[in-house]
This record gives structure tokens, C-alpha cells and sequence, in this order.
């Protein structure tokens, strides 16, 4: 007796998302290995769509050419203008184990580099 019921993309068994049918005969849940025959989904209609936030309520601001570098300034050294002065932020783009990324943008050139620490 399965424990979840509705809806035939999810799996009977564990409640995961069915893989969509392929060329075998059968449709395997790479959870739980629950099978279907292909033919349990004969005659039914795949559909999906991908729908986009809109960018005014994005986090992600978009810079313009002209807008000022905010940020911290140290003295770290551009490697294409070769000044003094870089402003820098982090972020957190690898898992919670390992060490932030640090961005700098140079305040003359606005050349970007990245260094992982």
C-alpha cells in the first residue's frame, strides 16, 4: 500500500519527482526504485514554464558607469593600472565550510579581481 497518492509525476512510494519516461519501458524513482510501466502515462500532457521576477525587485542592483564604488578601501595594488587604492566586498559562493570570496574593484580602472580565502 502506497503512502502518497494524486498526482502520477511523483512516486507512489516516497513522494519524490518521477524522472519524465524515457526510451526503457519503465519509469524508476532514483529515490526509492518504485517502477511504472511507460504506458501508465499514455495520453497525458507535459507542460512547463519558466516565469522570471521582475529586476526592480531583484536584490542584484544593477551598476551604472558613472555610480560610485561603495565599499571598504585598502591599499592593495591594481594589477592593471598598477595604483594604490581597491575597494572590496564579500560573499559567501562556496559551501558554509570554506572561506568567503573576496571581490576587489580597482578605483581608478574599475578593474575586477577575485581571490578565494
Amino acid at each position: 500500500m502506497s503512502c502518497f497518492s494524486g498526482d502520477p509525476n511523483f512516486c507512489p512510494e516516497c513522494g519524490n519527482v518521477l524522472p519524465l519516461p524515457g526510451l526503457q519501458d519503465t519509469v524508476s524513482c532514483p529515490r526509492c526504485a518504485f517502477s511504472l510501466p511507460v504506458t501508465e502515462f499514455s495520453g497525458q500532457e507535459i507542460r512547463s514554464s519558466v516565469v522570471f521576477n521582475p529586476l526592480e525587485g531583484s536584490s542584484v542592483a544593477v551598476e551604472e558607469e558613472d555610480s560610485e564604488l561603495k565599499g571598504a578601501v585598502i591599499d592593495r595594488r591594481c594589477s592593471r593600472c598598477n595604483k594604490e587604492g581597491m575597494v572590496y566586498h564579500t560573499r559567501q559562493m562556496r559551501s558554509a565550510d570554506e572561506g568567503q570570496t573576496v571581490f576587489f574593484t580597482c578605483m581608478h580602472c574599475r578593474y575586477q579581481e577575485k581571490e578565494d580565502s
